[in-house]
Order: C-alpha cells, then structure tokens, then sequence
C-alpha cells in the first residue's frame, strides 16, 4: 500500500505539488476556516466556492484536476464537499493535510450549531421559539423539493433510471431497509445494463437480502446510549451517497422510526438549523447529538458521522484512476443515486404533512418554492424569512404559533 500511495502521489504533478511545511498547512487551515465559516447554500454552492478559491486564485490542482476530484467524491458515501476538502488537503500538503483540511471545513459549522442547539433545548419549548419554528418548517419542505427537482434533473438521465426510481420510491413507501432501497436499486441498474444474468442475480443477491435486513418497523422508545448513538452515525455516514438532503431519510429511520428517539418535528428543527448554517449539511448530525445527549452527545454523534469520510478518502484516493474507468462502478453509482432522490423524496412527502398544516404555512411554502425555482434566491435567507414570518404570526397570535 505505501508504495501504491507513493506513486500516485508522484502522479499529482506540479500542480498538485504536496506543500507540507508550515506556511503551505497554515494556508491550507485558514482557507477551510474560510469556508466553513461562510460556505452558506449546501454542496453545490461549497464545491463553487472551493474551485474559485484553489483553481481559479490559488492554482493548487487544474480545472480537470478538480473534476476528478468531484467526481471520485460521487464514488464513495459521505458528505461531498466535506470530502472534496479532506481531498484537497491530501493533494495539497499529504495526510495532515487531509485531517486538517476537513477538521477546518467541519469545526465552524460545528461550533455553530452546537451554540443553536443548546439554545433550541434551552429555549425551545418557549412560544417564542415555537412560533420561529412554525415558520421555518414550511421553507425547509421548499428546500427539500428544489433541491430533488435540481438534483433528479441530473440523475434521471435515462429511461432506466427513471424506472429504477420510481421503483426505488415504491419499497420506501413500504417502509422496505433503505440500504436494501440503495444497494438493491445500484445492483438491478448494474444487471439491466450490462443485460448478463437479471434474473439470477436478482433472484440470488437482492431478493434475500429483503428479509435479512427487514422493513423499517417502528419501535417503542427505548433510553439513548451514547454509544448506540455514537455506532448509528457511523453507520449512516458509511452508507449515505447522494446529496446532503438525504441525510434526512437515515436520520428518520434511525431516530425516529426504530429507536424512537426524536420526533419528526425535532428531525425538521434539526434539518432547518443544518440548512440555515454555513458548512456541511451533515452537521445536523450535532444538533441531533445535543438533543439526545448533550455535550457528549453532540461530540460523539459529529465524530461517528464525519469519520467515515476521512477513511473513504484515505483509502479510495490512491485507487480512484481505475474505479473511475469502471463501467459497472459507474452503472452502480447511477443507481445508489436514484435510490438516494427517492428516499429523500419520500421522507420530503411525509414530513410535509406535518409541517404544512394550514393555510398560512402552505402559502409560505408555495412562497419559498416560487422564490427558489423562479429566481433562485439563497436558501438561508428564505430559512430566515420563515423564522421572521413565524415571530409575526406568534405575535399577532399572543406569542403562540397560529
């Protein structure tokens, strides 16, 4: 492995070249801190700013360089621009690079919403803070369908795609395993593509696995552990590909459906403070944290969920010239992808019937989804335009939500 490790790093070229001493890891820290601080509007918008910041003004890697580098990130689970940032620490300045390229992207956004979580246990239950709440939510589903409509325009490049995830929405509707919805999804694309042995692969892998891993039933609330809640992070952020949003659909099953844990308006407030902060959306994994266990809950759920990615990169950066030029790793991928929109879809549906209950939280929801799809506006303003709507109606209605 050191010697694999070894040549592709001799591979990187000059633009690329490892800058390990001091100055090049000072550099390196205070543009993450950057970025982690002020990376508002989800991975779309942080893999924008990070390709301005080290093509265009810095000149660390080439414009094709940092394709690859997006592209290798759709090839492993995890948050992607977290990813793209370990990635271009690695490239830039070697292993500490990498854990000190994405410490600096993740501990902003931490910080923050640790600060906001402790306030929403602190305070949440005034009406006040129910009355901000009320208003978000709405913005938040808005949120969630702009991003699927954005998001399914890429992925449903085929008719076999489109199939697989109309399919891939159907067994989430029936509460089937999500990693069942994913892994069987990707396989069934794999197999449909390459035409070799459909039904005896789907009758031998797929269909077993069903039983196995079993319907997401939902169970009596049982007392959190800490290091229940720890080992369930780690496990969504081991097996979560696709968007941040779909983060959202684990976190569901997880917490509310099997452990029973946190309500579905608790995951909502936890999703509208992640989308409302700058950084990765996964650090909606803190706020989760805090609720559940507070200090040490928030620390032990952001650890479990962030350290898969930084494994994934170690290990998969020095094979991905070869997993790239795979057509079935490609075919697989387009079919996690399709699952992935499909579980957020569904979670998008279920949730909304709880946060557009009445006419004034429809209106905002129509008002956001207009404001997104038509002009685009910065979904951390319409959070907080939610929140401002919210406070008006709470006062207006003695300080309680309508």
């Amino acid at each position: 492995m050191a010697e694999v490790l070894d040549s592709h790093q001799a591979e990187l070229g000059a633009s690329a070249a490892p800058s390990t001493g001091a100055g090049g890891l000072r550099e390196l820290a205070a543009l993450f801190l950057k970025l982690g601080t002020t990376a508002f509007g989800g991975p779309a918008v942080h893999l924008a700013m990070m390709e301005a910041e080290v093509v265009r003004r810095r000149g660390w890697l080439t414009r094709d360089e940092f394709l690859d580098l997006v592209g290798a990130t759709n090839l492993i689970p995890g948050p992607n621009s977290t990813e793209m940032a370990i990635h271009i620490g690695y490239r830039r300045a070697g292993w500490p690079g990498l854990i000190l390229a994405g410490l600096c992207f993740i501990v902003p956004a931490m910080a923050i919403v640790w600060a906001l979580a402790w306030a929403y246990v602190r305070y949440g239950t005034r009406p006040e803070s129910a009355a901000l709440l009320y208003g978000v939510k709405p913005v938040v589903i808005a949120v969630l369908a702009q991003a699927l409509w954005s998001l399914g325009r890429s992925a449903l490049k085929s008719p076999l795609l489109v199939m697989a995830g109309a399919l891939a929405s159907v067994l989430a509707f029936a509460s089937v395993h999500e990693l069942v919805v994913l892994f069987g999804t990707g396989l069934a694309v794999v197999v449909a593509r390459r035409g070799l042995a459909r039904a005896r692969v789907l009758r031998t892998v797929v269909l077993p696995a069903l039983p196995s891993l079993g319907i997401a039933a939902a169970t009596a609330s049982q007392p959190v552990q800490l290091a229940t809640l720890f080992w369930s992070m780690v496990k969504v952020g081991s097996v979560l590909f696709g968007s941040g949003y779909v983060l959202l659909a684990f976190l569901r099953a997880e917490f509310v459906t099997r452990l029973g844990w946190l309500t579905e308006a608790q995951l909502l407030d936890a999703l509208a403070v992640g989308q409302a902060t700058p950084g990765p959306v996964f650090t909606t994994a803190t706020f989760v944290g805090y609720v559940l266990g507070g200090h040490a809950g928030a620390a032990l759920a952001t650890a479990g969920i962030f350290l898969p990615a930084f494994v994934f990169v170690a290990v998969s950066s020095p094979l991905l010239p070869r997993l790239r030029r795979s057509a079935a790793a490609a075919a697989f991928l387009d079919g996690v992808n399709v699952a992935s929109l499909a579980l957020m879809a569904v979670v998008t549906l279920q949730l909304g019937w709880s946060a557009v209950r009445d006419v004034p939280t429809a209106l905002l929801a129509l008002a956001s989804a207009l404001l997104l799809f038509r002009w685009g506006t910065n979904s951390s303003v319409l959070v907080a335009g939610g929140a401002a709507a919210g406070f008006l109606m709470g006062r207006f209605h003695g300080g309680s939500p309508p």
